[in-house]
């Protein structure tokens, strides 16, 4: 289950709540009882085999788009 990270207007608190993604964008409470929160942006890294850079495509000079 995707985990959002959210800060409360009222006072300042960074909280994550763990929710199906049909409720990402449902209202969230501070865990100080505020309910004027803010969903924040947040950056996912990926590791493993599937995030390692392409090798490039073509070959010779500039992908092989220059050699005729």
């Amino acid at each position: 289950m995707p985990r959002y990270e959210y800060r409360c207007r009222e006072c300042g608190t960074g909280f994550e709540l763990s929710r199906p993604m049909a409720e990402a964008n449902a209202p969230a409470d501070c865990p100080e009882g505020h309910g004027d929160t803010v969903k924040l942006l947040s950056t996912v890294a990926v590791g493993g085999a599937a995030a390692a850079p392409a090798a490039p495509a073509g070959g010779g000079c500039c992908g092989g788009g220059c050699c005729g």
